[in-house]
């Protein structure tokens, strides 16, 4: 009785577990949604600053990746310039001077605001404007006011007296007669080059206005040799510089001449410096010295055969040897201090020969060497 009790009750407890068991397993099964969705959206709460961390680095780095890829225009915007306020010293003499009465004769200075087929509109800076008439502008005959004369331009007239709209007529021409010399006279000490157009010729020479002033230039200041068709030069520009300034005189005299014959110096000089060392060269005897013959190269060049350097044998005169007008050939021995140094003895029959203007130059225009002075006035006439 005893066993069949404890069996009995070992089953009973055997199918309460069993039940608990699916009661329990019932419970979870019928929960298990709520669960679920209890424990996602705990989570969800719990998680949601990471998620929203994580989202918005992503962005960064797509936008970053964007902006990357697209490059920005940036203006950069220059800093206005600061206004300059006058000071009140300043401010009172701009007052003193726009109203300063301003009487015949007096040379004031203005801005060109204003040109037209007759008349050109200076701003003096005071209560009225000036007005210049196409014949107070120049005393040159070819001036030209759309071409010789500029807005903006500052330039210095003379005060003629007011018209009726109370504009004040002025004179550059006049103020030229007076100004004028006092420039020239500069530009006769330092040398000054000034560019001028000749507007005729006449006898003996051309005329042509240098800063407003009537000025000659003799037949034989023109060019380096003398000019006897002056008419060809009407129109054409030079460079001159001022030869003799006599103010009580009105006399004004310059020359084309000394800056043609510099240009010609510079040339020959390009030219000679231009030669190569040992060629040879074709040229004629011009002229013979006691210590040698000069030789013409052509081309405007000449050099010396030291007497030494015509024949092998020892002689006193380069006329035993050569004779002037005779061709020879000679070597370049050196082009130094503007000489051109030759030797007849130095060439071997089996050079080459070629003609100085064949010859190629190793130089450009620029270099320090010149040829001496005879040479280079070879065939100018000076006068």
């Amino acid at each position: 009785m005893s066993e069949e009790y404890n069996m009995t009750n070992t089953a009973e407890n055997v199918n309460v577990s069993e039940n608990v068991a699916e009661t329990a397993s019932e419970n979870a099964v019928m929960n298990a949604p709520e669960n679920i969705a209890e424990t996602a959206s705990e989570n969800a709460v719990m998680n949601a600053p990471e998620s929203v961390a994580e989202t918005a680095s992503e962005n960064v780095v797509v936008n970053a990746s964007e902006n990357a890829a697209e490059p920005q225009e940036i203006t950069a915007k220059a800093a206005p310039e600061p206004e300059i306020i006058p000071s009140m010293e300043e401010f009172e003499a701009e007052i003193s001077r726009s109203f300063r009465k301003l009487e015949p004769g007096d040379i004031v200075k203005g801005t060109v605001i204003g040109i037209s087929d007759t008349e050109v509109t200076v701003d003096l800076g005071c209560y009225a404007e000036g007005i210049i008439k196409l014949e107070e502008l120049s005393n040159d005959p070819r001036f030209s006011i759309k071409a010789d004369i500029a807005i903006g331009e500052e330039i210095s007239a003379t005060v003629l007296r007011e018209d009726r709209e109370g504009n004040i007529l002025l004179s550059r021409r006049q103020a030229d007669d007076v100004l004028a010399w006092d420039v020239l006279k500069e530009m006769a000490a330092n040398e000054t080059v000034a560019t001028v157009k000749i507007a005729q010729a006449v006898n003996g020479g051309v005329v042509t206005y240098l800063n407003g002033i009537r000025a000659f230039i003799p037949a034989s200041k023109l060019d380096v040799n003398y000019v006897e068709e002056l008419s060809a030069y009407v129109g054409k520009e030079l460079q001159v510089q001022v030869l003799t300034v006599d103010e009580a005189q009105k006399k004004l005299v310059l020359s084309a001449k000394d800056i043609a014959l510099k240009k010609a110096i510079a040339e020959k000089n390009s030219r000679a410096a231009g030669l190569p060392i040992g060629a040879v060269v074709s040229g004629r005897v011009e002229k013979i010295m006691p210590f040698g013959a000069f030789v013409d190269l052509g081309n405007g060049l000449s050099g010396l055969v030291h007497i030494s350097q015509i024949c092998e044998k020892r002689i006193k005169s380069a006329n035993e040897v050569i004779k002037v007008g005779e061709e020879v050939h000679v070597k370049i021995l050196d082009v130094k201090d503007g000489k051109i140094s030759l030797s007849i003895k130095a060439v071997n029959e089996k050079d080459e020969v070629e003609e100085a203007e064949e010859v190629p130059l190793e130089y450009s225009s620029g270099e320090d060497a010149t040829t001496g002075l005879g040479a280079l006035l070879k065939n100018i006439k000076l006068s």
